[in-house]
């Protein structure tokens, strides 16, 4: 549910769900301030007129707290957040005043319930900046830098944001258990070390599963389990160079990450359409997250943790559309190239949610600065991309196998194929692909002529 640089200067005035009233001009004493890292620390910083100060201001004090060096200040950027919502600020924001509005933000950006509404409180969060490019995190020497970089790639494996491959999980496990325990321990040592610290704080959570408790009867496949999983955690941590420092220890807990294509993503909740299945073509809903960085939309289906959806943005279109009647959704929808029965087509994806207006928003600040600065970068960018292919070129294979996460799955999509021959669109539309009392055979498709509106399918 992550957000983005979208505009929230709406005043509290012309927001439907709230009647409080502006910030009072009375909070203008020094006060103390406590903003979170993502590795549930925090920083305390003495603030003048908390009410009317900004992010940028606030930021000074921050990076001096935490060390952080002018050559990497675009790094990180300030976040609210929730378990309903969490938004990336913008210089201008004035983050108290947002969060006096904090209420109307998650009524217009969620679903959630009046009640959890009315419950839920932000905290003000220091991580990283969305914008910030990764050919420029692969420069960053600073290890303070690198730490909070480093606890915020792993929260994001262990949570599931980051899917990945087995290989990839157990390799960043390991690597966690030497930077955060230390090398050249013994198995015994090690094993005593990693059930101290537990599993479920190394692996991601989807493949811990419910290893801390269960019933009686699940006891022993819980820990055959465990012991299958800790021997894979001993047998990768042997395979790293002992008395590696920690720095070099982050790079490539680091560079493993950056072979995600999701990395530095923002990201957001979203449902896209069930593929209709049954007798009774029942279809429904799945749940998917939308990741958005500087290099592409993915989406993901949160439940299987894999990549469905992967696109750059030289391979899409993208629409924000409002709902029409109440009751209605927000609708983010892609359009990129497809093929059906062995005919090119254009294919429109629908991602309902409320945080539609957020993604678009987000696309369009990519797409723009990524044309402003693709020409100064050019020859640049095309030298790096030179460079780490041919670093990847040995475990390609691997991270690009069709069964990985990382590869989208469009086949599994409930998507609208249509074309333009010049003078109208045609939607595509299957014919029925067998009868249930003759043999089957392959689908074929037909082109028919669309008289409504390709929202409506």
């Amino acid at each position: 549910m992550e957000g983005d640089e979208c505009d929230f200067s709406t005043e509290p005035s012309e927001l439907s769900h709230s009647n409080r009233g502006s910030v009072s001009s009375s909070v203008t004493r020094a006060q103390d301030v406590l903003v979170y890292l993502v590795s549930d620390g925090a920083v305390q910083v003495c603030v003048e007129s908390v009410g009317s100060v900004c992010v940028q201001e606030l930021g000074r004090s921050v990076r001096d707290a935490l060390n952080i060096p002018d050559s990497a200040q675009d790094a990180f950027a300030f976040w609210l957040c929730s378990p309903l919502l969490e938004l990336q600020l913008k210089p201008k924001h004035q983050p108290y005043k947002l969060c006096r509005q904090w209420q109307d933000l998650l009524y217009r950006f969620t679903d959630a319930h009046t009640e959890d509404i009315t419950l839920d409180e932000p905290c003000l969060q220091y991580r990283r900046n969305v914008f910030y490019p990764k050919s420029k995190e692969l420069q960053v020497e600073d290890e303070s830098v690198l730490r909070l970089l480093y606890d915020e790639a792993k929260l994001n494996i262990i949570e599931g944001r980051y899917p990945c491959d087995p290989e990839h999980w157990n390799r960043l496990a390991a690597l966690s258990c030497a930077i955060e325990i230390g090398t050249g321990l013994d198995d015994q040592q090690l094993t005593t070390a990693i059930r101290e610290k537990k599993l479920s704080s190394l692996l991601p959570a989807h493949v811990v599963g419910g290893l801390g408790a269960g019933l009686l009867s699940t006891l022993r496949l819980r820990a055959g389990r465990r012991a299958e999983l800790e021997q894979s955690l001993l047998k990768e941590y042997h395979t790293l160079k002992m008395h590696t420092e920690a720095r070099q220890l982050i790079l490539q807990y680091l560079s493993i990450c950056h072979n995600l294509p999701y990395y530095g993503c923002a990201f957001f909740m979203g449902e896209i359409d069930k593929p209709a299945q049954g007798l009774l073509q029942r279809g429904g809903r799945k749940a998917v997250s939308v990741g958005i960085s500087l290099e592409g939309v993915y989406v993901i289906d949160t439940k299987e943790k894999h990549v469905l959806l992967g696109l750059r943005f030289s391979e899409l279109s993208w629409d924000h559309t409002y709902p029409d009647a109440e009751g209605d959704s927000h609708i983010l929808w892609l359009e990129f190239d497809g093929e059906e029965d062995g005919t090119p087509v254009n294919k429109l994806l629908k991602i309902y949610s409320k945080q539609a207006e957020l993604m678009s928003g987000l696309i369009e600040f990519c797409v723009e600065l990524r044309s402003v600065g693709e020409a100064a970068a050019s020859q640049m960018a095309s030298a790096q991309e030179e460079s780490v292919q041919g670093a990847r070129g040995r475990r390609a294979g691997k991270v690009r196998r069709q069964n990985s996460v990382v590869c989208s799955r469009v086949h599994t999509l409930n998507t609208i194929s249509y074309v333009d021959d010049g003078k109208e669109i045609k939607r595509l539309k299957p014919k029925r692909a067998a009868s249930f009392f003759t043999k089957q055979t392959p689908p074929s498709y037909a082109a028919v002529q669309v008289t409504d509106n390709l929202e409506q399918s």
